[in-house]
């Protein structure tokens, strides 16, 4: 079974004015809908046909970049899109918001670091929020379309939460202000999705 682009669980323009409706139709239509269609063909009558895409990355051989990129490029915005929503924001509660305590001192702590590894990726990537087993978080970022499933690549364990920094996620609306788009993500972080996956990793 190919791989299917997913429908966002929004429209387009449900997170203005934080990200706006062009950005998000072109990121999703285009940019999402491109790593979907180059994923199936790079797999099409090999041995990772039919695998889930977590078993995919988790075992890839990096050296194979059709499958590294656009495998990437699939996973990352699957998760990015849930982890948004219109009625986002806030902080997190319950055992995500005790982990974030513990590892950064406090929910303002955990935004500085994770604005800092946003901002501070070199190019194109991403900033991640990940769990390892026991329930420990860590923040981390990754160039390109990498991620933390990928043997050897960023925190290591499960991402729970992940911002796209190409600058085809943000240039329409905040051209190269990247903090503020990092600023403007918080508003929209659907935390109890991020808490369902932090549940599942830990």
């Amino acid at each position: 079974m190919s791989f299917q682009l997913p429908n966002l669980p929004y429209a387009y323009d449900a997170l203005e004015p934080y990200i706006d409706a062009r950005t998000m139709e072109i990121h999703h239509t285009k940019h999402h809908n491109g790593y979907t269609t180059k994923l199936n063909a790079a797999i099409e009558g090999t041995d990772l046909e039919g695998k889930t895409i977590e078993t995919v990355l988790g075992d890839l051989d990096m050296s194979n970049t059709a499958v590294r990129n656009n495998g990437g490029g699939y996973y990352n915005h699957c998760l990015f899109w849930e982890v948004m929503s219109p009625n986002g924001g806030g902080s997190p509660e319950g055992g995500l918001g005790s982990a974030i305590s513990d590892a950064f001192g406090s929910y303002e702590g955990f935004k500085d670091a994770f604005s800092k590894a946003a901002a501070t990726r070199f190019g194109s990537g991403w900033a991640w929020l990940c769990v390892h087993k026991g329930g420990k978080v860590e923040i981390c970022s990754t160039a390109n379309q990498d991620n933390p499933l990928m043997p050897g690549i960023g925190c290591g364990g499960h991402p729970i939460l992940g911002l796209d920094v190409w600058e085809h996620a943000y240039y329409l609306h905040y051209q190269n202000r990247r903090p503020d788009y990092i600023e403007a993500f918080f508003n929209v972080i659907n935390w109890d999705r991020v808490a369902k996956e932090y549940a599942a990793g830990s």
